[in-house]
């Protein structure tokens, strides 16, 4: 148990770190990207973990009938 939690303390200064050197580019001017790019680090895995959860709660809900 306490190796996943290890896991995700690591992973998420990492996700952080690429987002401000992403808005840092972005605000610099070195790169052109939409806003929603530069914060992708951010909301993508939480929008995997939405949609994972959406995936399995239908599932479970589909095959208990």
């Amino acid at each position: 148990m306490s190796d996943r939690k290890a896991n995700v303390t690591v992973q998420f200064p990492v996700l952080f770190f690429l987002f401000l050197t992403f808005m840092v580019l972005k605000l610099t001017e070195v790169i052109d990207w939409s806003w929603w790019w530069i914060t992708a680090p951010l909301w993508v895995p939480l929008a995997l973990i939405a949609l994972i959860l959406a995936v399995a709660v239908l599932g479970v809900a589909f095959f208990k009938r």
